[in-house]
């Protein structure tokens, strides 16, 4: 599935991966291939970007995070790498 990490001023990421972990508002949770058309808040946390063998950290302040036909984009106000 295809991930895009997005903020007001620029692209964090972009590419394939296998998982992506989010905080959401009522707690993480893992988005997988297939996954179910979702729109969630985001609160402030790690999101765990998973493909290919590796693991990337990026801490997210606040947004939002939309899934739909194998696409994910997570907007957020603000991202660093961990």
């Amino acid at each position: 599935m295809n991930l895009e990490i997005l903020t007001p001023d620029k692209k964090v990421f972009e590419g394939e991966v296998t998982s992506v972990t989010v905080p959401g508002a009522q707690g993480s949770f893992e988005i997988l291939n297939n996954h179910a058309p979702i729109i969630s808040i985001l609160d402030d946390g790690k999101v765990i970007v998973r493909s290919a063998g590796k693991e990337q950290k990026f801490y997210t302040k606040g947004g939002v995070v939309e899934v739909i036909d194998n696409k994910v984009i997570v907007l957020a106000e603000g991202v660093k790498e961990k």
